[in-house]
């Protein structure tokens, strides 16, 4: 359903740029529109044990709820601003607020769990996106995009010298600084073994001549970060949020819609959607269904590979 009508089917578009590509894609299915009506789509989260999608609305301040044949309906509202989020080891909901300035868990019966809000007795810029590792840990970006005015949160005072990726101790919930590197730190994903942190740097939304790349940095004894250096650079647009499949490529929200990384960085092929891509995940009931969220909708289509398994 989208908005009380029904699913809008477009034909699939892509760009083989290495032929290799055509074994990522196929032939036969279609980009599906599922929902159209945010004004600033974010934050994909695939719930595989319930076939349930949960993304972020964040200018219209909520979070919404998509269910395969049931279509679309309010998740949480207000919701922060929230921007991304995730599934913790057991299932949990994590999720990253602009104005909330934290990062939050929603428990079993709903509340929310402040996970973090300060470093170093300051408040957080406006955390990002978030994702957690095999030990439990939380690791998360800070960029200030939810200060700057009202439409991704709320205008504020930064109090964080530097925009930064941290890491939230599991044992203890102690916020560590991982990296202070990149002007706009954005998405961030583990590889498959988890030997390594890559994340977006979105420096272009402040200068033309900004940051647009993925960065990756290799990680020591689990929870230290080193290196840092650029693994890709995304044209048009910049890189947003990305996910790994289970080959260990990369697929990517970009200014054309999504574009897929060899391991070593190269540009393979695309997926064009018809306004920028924000976001992905993949879902469905084989892990082969790439949701995409963009500026005004969500976006689905089926591909020939599967989202990357955690340790």
């Amino acid at each position: 359903m989208r908005n009380g009508h029904a699913v809008e089917v477009f034909e699939l578009t892509f760009d083989a740029v290495d032929t290799s590509f055509r074994d990522c894609v196929f032939g036969g299915p279609r980009l599906e529109r599922l929902f159209n009506g945010t004004r600033l789509g974010e934050g994909p989260t695939y719930f595989a044990d319930l076939d349930v999608f949960i993304w972020s609305d964040i200018p219209n301040n909520r979070m919404l709820r998509y269910v395969e044949h049931q279509g679309t309906t309010v998740f949480r509202s207000p919701s922060g601003h929230a921007n991304g989020s995730t599934r913790d080891r057991e299932g949990r909901l994590v999720t990253c607020e602009h104005s909330g300035r934290r990062v939050v868990r929603t428990e079993p019966d709903g509340s929310l769990t402040v996970l973090a809000d300060r470093y170093d007795r300051r408040r957080l810029n406006s955390p990002n996106d978030v994702v957690v590792k095999s030990d439990g840990s939380i690791w998360f970006t800070d960029p200030s995009y939810g200060l700057r005015d009202n439409w991704e949160g709320v205008v504020g005072d930064r109090e964080q010298a530097t925009c930064n990726v941290y890491r939230i101790d599991p044992g203890t919930g102690a916020v560590s600084i991982m990296a202070d590197d990149c002007a706009m730190p954005n998405g961030l994903a583990f590889n498959l073994d988890e030997s390594e942190l890559y994340v977006s740097d979105t420096g272009r939304t402040e200068a033309p001549d900004g940051a647009h790349h993925i960065r990756v940095y290799d990680i020591i004894g689990g929870a230290r970060l080193s290196g840092g250096k650029v693994f890709a650079e995304i044209d048009p647009g910049f890189p947003d949020g990305f996910r790994f499949d289970s080959k260990g490529f990369i697929w990517t929200s970009a200014g054309d819609g999504v574009q897929c990384l060899s391991p070593t960085g190269d540009l393979i092929g695309r997926i064009v959607i018809p306004e920028p891509a924000t976001n992905l995940v993949f879902g469905g009931q084989r892990g082969d269904r790439l949701y995409i969220t963009g500026l005004t909708s969500l976006w689905s289509v089926f591909v020939h590979r599967t989202g990357a398994r955690r340790p």
